[in-house]
């Protein structure tokens, strides 16, 4: 990013003007920016150009790419509801590297670590740069300086609205696809590789100028149900095996086994059962971290025991949540993303556990959204500070190793609690200021550790509401100094470079931090 102007946003942190020649706009605050002009759309094309009886399968991927045009520079884009079990988009670039083409820009809803080979196609220059959550590996490459692009990390809403918005724009997508016809119709809550919805690839199918669905299930004309339109996509290529549905419950996506993690969540569930959450009508979401699952089964139990019935938990679906919902305790899920097998038999059987996308759910730029309609949200963070800004993209050594997620999005509910451990691996988690900015603190409400809970001072509700729980309720300062005492100090600031490797988006695309290259 030689020569590109940086300036301090409003979060006073410095951002670049500038990021893969594109302009930017620095944070301006929590709902300061507000963006004018008309949306994108995807190009019109002529019914008498694709087949008429509807049949619009391919042989092979590569005959695909080559009819959608594909040359250099172009972006491919690709959900990741597989998570670690995608089998395509790795073979997707052994293709295109076969082709000869180059300075590709891959634009994945999230990249996971099995997606590491692709690592060889950034060296060899097949891929410039990845514009999407980094997992593991790739995060890992980026933060040592290695990608000839710089990343941009978005929110699941934030990468609607960026292609939305113009900003980026889908060359040809490749969606993943468990069940599909001939005609591109297209569902993932059915087939051999059922991982659930396919929300997140939706804003591809409906933006991108090509469009192939992969599948390793083609059934007759019509696949029903439909989550991907037909009418949208340009190409069906059948494979022997797109995905693998048991990896999709991977890394985070499983229930905590630690006792502190165990007492944290339950210490949370009894937070919100003291701040008077708990009550008929009220909706809930829980993120995928082992915490944050095991606090859904602590609030179930307190839901029991108040007869108490929610009126819409919000997914990412598990077993946990589909248990609640054939139990009776909530009326509706309404599913982002599928984190268990569980979660994608109730998606496909049960007609209350409903597929969202992230234009409903959490696009920013649109007329309304219900994040914000959530009660009560628990999520994980790989840092918090004292003034309760939080981090999930890096650690405390700096490196780039996790994505956003519908995080961010999230933050918009009327309550959002973080339970966290207060270290790990002897390293506070609670510093003076966070290595990089991902959410404000003001939209971060309740901070929950094993040795402790602290309440946002501008939360004056909650802290009178919970001040005669009983609950361990003290000041995050005074949380902070018992743990630095307890593990000899705070941790060390990162070794960073002055190099900008990748940057991070708020909801509404302005740009809230940048992320710096490790130090040799």
């Amino acid at each position: 990013m030689s020569g590109v102007e940086f300036v301090k946003n409003a979060a006073g942190r410095l951002v670049p003007l500038e990021v893969n020649q594109v302009k930017q706009v620095p944070f301006k605050g929590v709902g300061k920016y507000k963006p004018s002009g008309e949306k994108a759309s995807s190009p019109i094309r002529m019914c008498s150009d694709y087949p008429m009886d509807g049949n619009k399968v391919v042989d092979f991927l590569r005959e695909a790419l080559e009819k959608c045009g594909l040359k250099d520079s172009m972006t491919i884009s690709s959900h990741h509801h597989f998570r670690n079990g995608d089998l395509l988009m790795n073979q997707v670039f052994d293709i295109v590297a076969e082709m000869g083409v180059k300075d590709i820009r891959w634009f994945p809803s999230a990249a996971f670590p099995c997606h590491e080979p692709i690592i060889e196609h950034m060296k060899n220059g097949v891929v410039r740069w990845v514009e999407g959550s980094l997992n593991g590996p790739l995060g890992r490459f980026a933060s040592e300086g290695n990608m000839n692009g710089t990343a941009v990390l978005r929110s699941h809403g934030g990468r609607w609205q960026a292609v939305q918005d113009g900003e980026v724009h889908i060359d040809i997508a490749i969606l993943a696809a468990p069940t599909a016809d001939p005609f591109g119709n297209a569902t993932g809550d059915r087939g051999p590789s059922a991982c659930g919805l396919l929300g997140f690839g939706l804003v591809d199918s409906l933006y991108a100028d090509s469009v192939i669905v992969v599948t390793d299930n083609l059934v007759p004309f019509p696949c029903i149900p439909w989550q991907i339109q037909g009418q949208n996509v340009d190409h069906v290529v059948v494979l022997d095996k797109i995905g693998d549905p048991e990896k999709i419950v991977s890394g985070t996506t499983r229930l905590t086994r630690s006792p502190d993690r165990l007492y944290i969540a339950e210490l949370t569930a009894k937070f919100v059962q003291a701040a008077g959450i708990i009550k008929d009508g009220f909706s809930f979401q829980a993120g995928a971290g082992g915490t944050a699952l095991a606090f859904a089964t602590y609030l179930r139990e307190l839901m029991k025991e108040a007869h108490t019935k929610a009126r819409f938990i919000r997914g990412g679906s598990t077993k946990y949540l589909v248990e609640m919902l054939e139990e009776g305790l909530t009326d509706y899920i309404l599913d982002g993303q599928t984190f268990d097998l569980d979660g994608v038999r109730s998606m496909r059987e049960n007609p209350n556990h409903v597929n969202t996308s992230p234009f409903t759910s959490y696009n920013w730029h649109g007329k309304g959204n219900f994040a914000s309609m959530v009660d009560v949200v628990v999520l994980g963070a790989t840092e918090v500070d004292v003034n309760f800004n939080a981090n999930v993209v890096t650690h405390s050594d700096g490196y780039l190793l996790h994505g956003i997620g519908g995080w961010q999005n999230c933050l918009f509910s009327r309550c959002t609690i973080l339970p966290i451990p207060s270290f790990r691996n002897r390293i506070p988690i609670i510093v003076d200021e966070v290595t990089t900015l991902v959410g404000p603190g003001e939209l971060i409400d309740v901070i929950v550790t094993e040795r402790g809970i602290a309440i946002n001072p501008i939360r004056e509700d909650l802290i009178e509401a919970t001040k005669r729980s009983g609950l361990p309720i003290h000041p995050i300062e005074e949380i902070k100094a018992e743990v630095d005492e307890l593990v000899g100090g705070p941790p060390e600031k990162p070794q960073l470079t002055d190099e900008v490797i990748g940057v991070v988006k708020w909801v509404d695309g302005t740009v809230i931090d940048s992320i710096f290259k490790i130090l040799d």
